[in-house]
C-alpha cells in the first residue's frame, strides 16, 4: 500500500495547482464576467457575449476542477486513516489516490496550454497514407478512435467531412472538436499513425503495415487576420456524398474550395446546407492559410502542426501493433500500453498527457 509520503506529495502537488492555475484570480475574474452577463443588454451583442460566455465557462471549468482535486484529497487522507485502522479499506485508499493523481496530472497540463490557440477549438483530419484499402479503414478508425476521445472529453464533435473510400473505411475525415485546451491538447497527434496487422482484407492472413496521418490545426478566433481574397477562391458545389452526407439531402449542398494562389482544397459536405458548409469549409481554409504563413515564418519549428514527415515507413509518431503482439507505443514520448482495444476505443490521455510532459522537458 502506498504510505503518508505519497499523500504528503499530492497535498504539495494541490498546493501548487492552486498557485500555478493562479486560482484566486481566475475566481475574481470569473466574478467580474458574471457579472457582465447580469447587465442588461449583454445578449444583444451576440459574438461579444458569446465570447465572455465562453471565456467564463472555462474558468468556471478550472476552478472546479481544482476543487474537485482538493476535495479527493481530503478522501484520500480519511481513506488511508482508515486502511490504518482496518486493512478492507485499503483497496478504497488506493483507488482514491490514483484517481488523483490522474486529476493533478491533468491540472498540470492545464499550465502547458499558453499557446495563442491552446485553449481554444480544434479540426482534426485523417487522411489515409501507403496501404490501400488498409490504410482506408485505417483513416475510418482513426476517426472513430479520436471522435470516442472527444465524448469522453466532454467536447463536441462536429464532422465536417467524410469521404468514404473505395469499398471500405474513409479516404478523408474531418472534424471539428469544441471544448477547453482541445487545440492544445490534439497537438500531440499531429504526424503518421503506422498499423500492424492481420489484414481483414487477406485471403491468406498475411500481416499488413499501414499508414494515416493526421494533422491538427487551431479554429482561428474572428479577429485573427488572414490574407484570404474571395477572388483567389474557386467555390465548386456538388452532391453530398458518403457517411453522413448520403442521407442528409439530395441537394448540391456539398463545397469545395480551391485557393489558386496555394492550390490548397477545402471540402465540406456534412452540414445541412449550402451556405452552412461554405462557411465551415472558409474556417478550415483559413485555418490552412494561417498556417502556411507561421510555415514561411518558422522553417525548422512549426508549432502549430507538429513535425512534418512522409506518409510512410519510418516516419511514424505512434505505432499500434495488433499482431503478432498487441503494443501501442508513441515513438517520441516512450508512452506505451498493451490495451490495444482501449486505446481505439478512444482511451488517449496517457498518450496525449506523455506527450505534453516530453515536449516541456526535451
Amino acid at each position: 500500500m502506498s504510505d503518508l509520503r505519497d499523500i504528503e506529495q499530492a497535498q504539495k502537488r494541490v498546493s501548487d495547482a492552486k498557485a500555478y492555475l493562479a486560482i484566486e484570480a481566475k475566481t475574481e475574474e470569473l466574478a467580474a464576467l458574471d457579472k457582465q452577463q447580469a447587465e442588461a443588454g449583454f445578449w444583444e451583442d451576440s459574438a461579444r457575449a458569446q465570447m465572455v460566455s465562453k471565456q467564463a465557462s472555462n474558468l468556471r471549468d478550472v476552478i472546479r476542477a481544482y476543487e474537485g482535486a482538493a476535495s479527493l484529497l481530503d478522501d484520500v487522507m480519511a481513506a488511508y486513516e482508515l486502511a490504518n485502522e482496518d486493512p478492507s479499506f485499503a483497496e478504497e485508499f488506493e483507488s482514491s489516490l490514483a484517481k488523483l493523481l490522474k486529476l493533478l496530472d491533468s491540472l498540470e497540463m492545464e499550465s502547458w496550454f499558453s499557446g495563442e490557440f491552446d485553449s481554444g477549438d480544434a479540426i482534426l483530419t485523417v487522411n489515409p497514407g501507403q496501404g490501400g484499402l488498409e490504410a482506408q479503414d485505417w483513416t475510418e478508425m482513426l476517426y472513430r478512435m479520436y471522435s470516442r476521445y472527444a465524448e469522453e472529453k466532454g467536447w463536441k464533435v462536429n464532422v465536417l467531412d467524410l469521404v468514404s473510400g473505395e469499398g471500405i473505411g474513409l479516404d478523408k475525415a474531418t472534424i471539428q472538436l469544441e471544448g477547453r485546451n482541445a487545440y492544445g491538447m490534439l497537438r500531440s497527434e499531429s504526424g503518421v499513425h503506422r498499423l500492424v496487422r492481420i489484414s481483414p482484407t487477406d485471403d491468406k492472413k498475411r500481416r499488413h503495415t499501414t499508414f494515416a496521418s493526421v494533422e491538427v490545426l487551431p479554429v482561428l478566433p474572428d479577429d485573427i487576420e488572414v490574407d484570404l481574397n474571395p477572388a483567389d477562391v474557386r467555390v465548386d458545389v456538388y452532391r453530398s456524398s458518403g457517411p453522413g452526407g448520403q442521407c442528409v439531402n439530395t441537394t448540391d449542398s456539398a463545397v469545395r474550395l480551391t485557393h489558386e494562389p496555394t492550390g490548397i482544397v477545402v471540402t465540406c459536405q456534412n452540414e445541412k446546407s449550402q451556405l452552412q458548409n461554405k462557411e465551415a469549409a472558409f474556417r478550415v481554409l483559413k485555418a490552412k492559410l494561417y498556417e502556411l504563413e507561421q510555415q514561411k515564418r518558422q522553417k525548422e519549428i512549426d508549432e502549430l502542426r507538429g513535425d512534418r514527415m512522409e506518409n510512410s515507413f519510418g516516419s511514424q509518431i505512434r505505432n499500434y501493433v495488433l499482431y503478432p503482439y498487441q503494443l501501442v507505443k508513441d515513438v517520441r514520448s516512450g508512452v506505451e500500453t498493451g490495451n490495444v482495444d482501449a486505446v481505439l476505443d478512444g482511451d488517449l490521455d496517457d498518450f496525449v498527457i506523455g506527450y505534453h510532459k516530453w515536449r516541456m522537458i526535451r
